[in-house]
């Protein structure tokens, strides 16, 4: 057995004994690329990737191209990191998925949308869609891209909201290298596609706004306002 391979059974016995309890985060980074990295030293690559990234999320948020750029990270060991932080995402958002509760208030469909932009690297668009009760019948991928993108038609919204037979939805996307400010266009583009949707008597609740570590509701900041749009129909 190696240097390398005693100091890999110690680290997997503490963890063992006590989760990554009390760990730096180079060390849950080292630990983790034990996984990818079947023999010698990660300690060094670890603690290099912090330094290039600034922290453990912010080395899990990089693309699989700015990974490679760093010193002793491989293609291997970028897709490995980039599956595990969109592994975690996908734990989340199935684990809010199983919760079935009603999204009754703003902070329960913030927290329910979190883990669809953990670590997002781009623009992205969701459509929250609820019945009657405020249960979720389907979160659907709009498409990536500006909420402004014309990739992301108002036709679309409405189709996917009518496919799921939706009393209401509720907007999503993030700015990824922002602030979870709505900008004006966003307001602009929320009253556009309430009107569409109204005609087909189904409810936009509200647009959230997620940046990395924080979200907006546009109808509770006064971007929104649902009654406005009415009477201005």
């Amino acid at each position: 057995m190696s240097v390398h391979d005693g100091h890999r059974a110690r680290m997997r016995e503490r963890f063992l004994q006590n989760g990554l309890e009390g760990y730096a985060e180079h060390e849950a980074l080292e630990m983790l690329l034990y996984h990818c990295t079947p023999r010698g030293d990660t300690n060094d690559l670890a603690h290099r990737l912090i330094w290039e990234f600034g922290s453990l999320p912010q080395v899990l948020e990089a693309s699989a191209e700015e990974l490679q750029k760093v010193e002793g990270v491989g293609k291997r060991i970028a897709e490995s990191l980039c599956f595990f932080a969109a592994f975690c995402r996908y734990y989340y958002v199935k684990q809010a998925q199983e919760e079935g509760i009603p999204l009754n208030s703003v902070r329960d469909s913030g927290k329910y949308l979190w883990p669809y932009f953990m670590g997002q690297q781009n623009e992205v668009v969701y459509l929250l869609c609820l019945d009657g009760k405020s249960k979720v019948l389907a979160c659907k991928k709009l498409g990536e891209g500006s909420i402004n993108s014309a990739a992301i038609s108002v036709r679309k919204i409405v189709e996917v909201a009518l496919a799921v037979n939706a009393s209401a939805v509720i907007l999503a996307h993030n700015h990824p290298s922002g602030l979870a400010v709505p900008s004006g266009e966003d307001t602009q583009t929320t009253a556009v596609i309430a009107k569409a949707l109204r005609t087909v008597d189904v409810a936009l609740r509200d647009h959230l706004v997620f940046s990395r570590t924080d979200f907006v509701s546009m109808r509770e900041s006064g971007y929104y306002d649902p009654m406005l749009i009415y009477d201005l129909a």
